[in-house]
Formats: structure tokens, C-alpha cells, sequence
């Protein structure tokens, strides 16, 4: 699973955050609003964003299987395919997959959670 950049993932982050699909204007508004109430997100400040930069953003995250298209309306609308914690568990795995040691990564990883976390995976496992 690729990795996403700082503007790939605020446009996540606002799709994930959502109850329905988006179009690209109505992203690149709600970029704006939250660029101007911090530093700015990638480097852009309110609405200086131009959409056809949110739509090349879109484009590279539906390419990546991040987002998809509703093609049936215009202009187009675009919703994330899962959620955040799907996308998440993802990248958990391929993080697992890609340790030469398997084992010694999962005790690293349950050696540094806090104790309700620990409680949390126990009950998660006690239910399989």
C-alpha cells in the first residue's frame, strides 16, 4: 500500500471524515478552511489550492485504490473506498509482511502499548 503525502492525506482525512461522496470543489473549500486556521496544508494557504490540484490529488488516490469516482454526475463526486481503519490495518499488515521476523515485531508492538490498549487486545483475541 503506497504511502500518501501531506496533501493526499488531508484530502483522506476530510473523505474519511464525510457521510457522503465529495466533489473536488467542495474538498478544495474544506482544505481551504482548514489551511487557513493552521499553516497552511503542503505549502498552500486558503484558497490559493487550485482544484485541478485536488483533482490530480483524487486522480493519484483513485490510481492507488484510496478513493473512487462517482462518474454518473457532473461534476464528478469521489468517496474513499474504505475506511480509515481499514486503511490503517493495511498498512499495519504490510508492515508485518515486510519484517523479516514476524514475532519479534509483534512483541516490540505489544510491549509498547499502554495498559487499556493491552486490554483491548486481549478481549479482541478472547473472541476468536
Amino acid at each position: 500500500m503506497a504511502s500518501l503525502g501531506e496533501l493526499e492525506r488531508a484530502v483522506m482525512d476530510l473523505l474519511w471524515a464525510g457521510q457522503e461522496a465529495a466533489t473536488a470543489n467542495r474538498l478544495r473549500d474544506l482544505l481551504a478552511q482548514d489551511s487557513a486556521a493552521t499553516d497552511g496544508i503542503a505549502g498552500h494557504q486558503g484558497k490559493d489550492l487550485a482544484v485541478t490540484t485536488v483533482l490530480t490529488v483524487l486522480s493519484r488516490l483513485e490510481k492507488k485504490g484510496l478513493v473512487e469516482r462517482e462518474r454518473g454526475t457532473r461534476p464528478h463526486r469521489y468517496q474513499a473506498v474504505s475506511s480509515r481503519a481499514d486503511h490503517t490495518a493495511d498498512l499495519m499488515h504490510e508492515a508485518l509482511g515486510s519484517a523479516p521476523d514476524r514475532e519479534a515485531v509483534l512483541a516490540r508492538f505489544i510491549g509498547s502499548v499502554s495498559e487499556s490498549e493491552a486490554a483491548t487486545l486481549r478481549k479482541l483475541l478472547g473472541k476468536n
